[in-house]
């Protein structure tokens, strides 16, 4: 694993790690392991990100990372307008397995906030995708900066990694921030009539590399 950073990387403002504390964690599905929570002074955006160091990091050539957006709905709920839940389920297995970090980025609802999020998903209901409906809130489609990933990545001193992600912008603004990214592994697809038009949107509009199942929603959206 190499830790030495790049040029880029020493561009960014030093953040620094706060606190470390083990927490055993326990899915609804039975699924458990145990994580170190990283906390963190001095990041970018004054957000109380965290990171869950899974399984030993310095084991692979290059620890596998997730950037996790907090999902209140989707996480915490349970709610089928997204694979959120699904994603952070899979993810925390995945890097426990081989060794890595998962950042937990308080990034709701990529990044407009939770009201907003709720806001859009009425419009949503009257027709429009995830993307439009925030730009008719006067939102950002996306609105999500990873600066602080970067930060916390480099408090930690992971220079290199594998990305756990389906967002090819994930991968670019971690590498324009200097973070080697050895490979990019897609995650899985958890597709349900109640979220292909999200996922479809992720596909075609933003390139997610989601190869989407045919489902009875699927199909109308095809015909």
């Amino acid at each position: 694993m190499d830790t030495t950073p790049s040029a880029a990387h020493t561009l960014l403002a030093d953040a620094s790690v706060r606190s470390r504390v083990t927490i055993p964690l326990r899915f609804a599905d039975g699924y458990e392991v145990t994580a170190e929570a990283v906390t963190f002074h001095g990041l970018a955006d004054g957000k109380e990100h965290v990171a869950l160091i899974l399984g030993d990091p310095t084991a692979a050539a290059a620890p596998l990372v997730r950037m996790h957006s907090e999902c209140l709905t989707g996480d915490v709920f349970g709610s089928a307008r997204c694979d959120c839940g699904p994603q952070l389920r899979e993810a925390v297995e995945r890097i426990a397995a081989t060794g890595g970090v998962l950042l937990y980025l308080r990034q709701e609802g990529r990044g407009i906030g939770l009201y907003n999020k709720l806001d859009a998903y009425a419009l949503q209901d009257a027709g429009l995708d995830t993307y439009e409906a925030n730009t008719a809130l006067g939102l950002p489609e996306d609105g999500r900066d990873y600066t602080a990933a970067a930060q916390m990545l480099a408090a930690l001193g992971l220079a290199e990694l594998d990305l756990l992600t389906n967002n090819p912008d994930k991968a670019r603004q971690l590498r324009d921030l200097g973070v080697r990214v050895r490979f990019v592994e897609p995650t899985g697809v958890f597709a349900t009539d109640s979220n292909i038009r999200y996922l479809h949107a992720k596909a075609e509009h933003t390139h997610h590399t989601i190869r989407l199942p045919e489902t009875a929603a699927s199909a109308t959206l095809a015909g």
